[in-house]
């Protein structure tokens, strides 16, 4: 995803959620029944044999996570044969326990245990996100699935009419910034020609899952997935479906907009107005974040009048000094300064001499305080919004660090992205004038263009976050069956997107298998939270802070009243239900979207007023 970074919070429970861990060696304590009865059965468990249990796994977690995690830094800043083999066979080792912990921990699913055993019984159940079934042929089938879709999409690429072969980044690349209606369309379907083979393995693999799932005693996978958000599995897509319905109308207006434009560039004759929008055209592979296509839709008169990229180069920022430039964000709110052993342990820039994962990651090597991120940074305004959101990330890790093992970790999946992306949000003009980059605040006038860059981000990738769990849920449930993948795929796009596949689809073309997450199998509702979360601390911490600006225009830089609500917040790690989190900064325990429609209020009214007359929806 566009802006949305990998968090490595590679703790021992981490582990467990990303690949999962170690194995427990107890074995179920056995004793007499009788003096007459000479065979031995198993005792029942107590919450005592449980306390044991979770000590040992907790051992085994914080040992095998430090060691997983050197391997996966070692393996991304120097990429050899070598260092990839060493990073897969402690992902396997870690995935082999994390399956051994899932079952055991089962076992107590009836057993008294209190609250807080529970909840860390839970957790190490709900960690796999691809449950084996307990039959070893079958779990090593599952694994062999998973690797051979992965290297699929891995190995994806795409020859053109011409000859050329294109990788799925270069192809990316060509999206954002062609306007040939002909040379869209043909990379489009060209990188959907990799996924028809995934079929058969996806839908096996779902089954096995699905085994998997149940024999932890969840109805599906789906269902599975569902449960980890501290509320009965239907009520969680009951609310992802509420808060949708909360930005669905300015979702609407700025589609119908959107469309109008892309018409007068390309013809109403290829982009119709009274219908969904060819997903080809939005700047994107998946038509997920429609950014790249500013130019074709920003309003006029729209530029701010300062570039942050020459700011930077006028104010001799390097890389180490955007970077701390982020770092004095935190320390204004009151947190501490990060260890010295962040700047001598991290990656900023990309070496000449080896090969590495560029992609921005924020790391806790051993869930304390060995803090690092790994950038290839670039001397860029937007570079300089992606270090502050990745330092998010490393604030939240340190401030968990003295909770238990078990709670080392985000709220919910959505926590982390949101800290990050809140802290991002706060790169408003304002904070630029406070730390020097600009001399003067633009006017008002100027925010239409700022909030466009930024709902053609945020608020059109809402609609694709809910729909591709909603999608995956209904294949778990057996809902949608095999010879219905495709047709609902797109059936959902165009419920939820208003986006359409611009040349007929074959039925059996799994187009779910062109977006990384199907096939390798990450849940994606953790980004939908995110985009909602992100706006609702924003505005939380604006009021809490004392803003009087419009939330658009707030930054929290230098309130301590801000940070220490945030911090206390962080602090929590997972160690309680995430609505007791969210009530820390919000006020509340329900999330509420209407931070949103509040923060894009002026843009919402401005695309109200270019959208009279027209036929919008879709």
């Amino acid at each position: 995803m566009k802006n949305i970074t990998t968090t490595f919070k590679l703790t021992g429970l981490a582990l467990v959620i990303a690949a999962s861990l170690t194995a427990c060696n107890k074995e179920t304590v056995t004793a007499p029944v009788t003096q007459n009865n000479a065979e031995k059965v198993a005792a029942p468990l107590t919450a005592k044999d449980a306390q044991v249990f979770l000590d040992d796994v907790a051992k085994e977690m914080v040992a095998l996570g430090l060691e997983g995690a050197r391997a996966q830094w070692i393996y991304a800043n120097f990429i050899t044969e070598d260092t990839a083999s060493l990073a897969a066979e402690s992902s396997q080792k870690s995935t082999e326990a994390g399956v051994r912990f899932a079952m055991q921990a089962a076992k107590f699913d009836n057993v008294e245990v209190n609250a807080t055993q529970r909840r860390q019984l839970n957790f190490l159940k709900q960690s796999l996100v691809l449950p084996a079934p307990q039959d070893s042929k079958k779990s090593a089938e599952l694994a062999q699935i998973g690797a051979k879709l992965g290297s699929i999409y891995g190995k994806g690429s795409y020859t053109t009419k011409t000859g050329e072969k294109l990788s799925l980044g270069d192809m990316t690349s060509t999206m954002a910034t062609s306007r040939d209606y002909d040379e869209l369309l043909e990379l489009w379907t060209g990188w959907r020609e990799i996924s028809p083979e995934m079929k058969h393995l996806y839908t096996r693999q779902a089954e096995l899952a699905n085994e998997g799932a149940n024999g932890l005693g969840y109805k599906d996978l789906g269902a599975m997935w569902r449960s980890n958000y501290d509320m009965p599995a239907d009520d969680f897509a009951n609310e992802l479906d509420r808060l949708w319905g909360q930005v669905k109308p300015l979702y609407e207006d700025l589609h119908c907009y959107v469309r109008t434009e892309l018409g007068e560039t390309y013809g109403t004759d290829k982009v119709a107005q009274d219908k969904p929008i060819p997903a080809h055209l939005l700047g994107n592979m998946w038509a997920q974040s429609w950014g790249n296509i500013y130019d074709l839709v920003a309003p006029e008169d729209a530029d701010p009048g300062y570039d942050v990229t020459k700011q930077l180069a006028k104010h001799n920022y390097d890389e180490i000094g955007m970077v701390k430039g982020a770092e004095k964000f935190f320390t204004s709110l009151g947190f501490a300064p990060l260890p010295e052993t962040f700047y001598t342990r991290s990656l900023f820039t990309k070496p000449a001499d080896r090969d590495v994962i560029c992609h921005a990651s924020a790391w806790d090597l051993d869930a304390k305080d060995d803090l690092r991120i790994k950038m290839c940074i670039q001397k860029t305004g937007e570079e300089f919004n992606v270090i502050h959101h990745e330092l998010g990330h490393n604030f939240y890790q340190r401030a968990y660090k003295d909770q238990p093992v078990y709670f080392q970790n985000s709220a919910n999946d959505g926590f982390h992205e949101a800290i990050g992306d809140t802290i991002a949000l706060s790169v408003t003009p304002k904070y630029l004038k406070e730390i020097g980059l600009i001399d003067t605040i633009p006017d008002e006038s100027k925010d239409i263009g700022l909030l466009m860059k930024q709902a053609l981000d945020k608020i059109a990738f809402i609609p694709f976050g809910l729909m591709v769990d909603q999608w995956r849920w209904k294949v778990y449930s057996g809902e949608i069956s095999p010879e219905n993948y495709n047709t609902a795929w797109w059936e959902l796009r165009e419920k939820y997107q208003g986006v359409t596949a611009p040349v007929a689809r074959d039925a059996d073309a799994f187009d779910p298998g062109a977006k990384y997450h199907v096939p390798g199998g990450v849940p994606y509702s953790r980004y939908f939270l995110a985009h909602i979360q992100q706006f609702e601390f924003h505005r939380a911490l604006c009021e809490i802070s004392g803003n009087t600006d419009p939330i658009h225009r707030c930054s929290i830089y230098n309130s301590k009243e801000a940070g220490k609500a945030l911090n206390t917040m962080l602090e929590m790690g997972s160690s309680q239900p995430w609505q007791q989190a969210y009530k820390v900064v919000t006020g509340s325990e329900q999330m509420d979207a209407t931070a949103i429609l509040d923060y894009f209020a002026p843009l919402h009214v401005w695309l109200k007023d270019k959208n009279q007359g027209k036929q919008c929806g879709f």
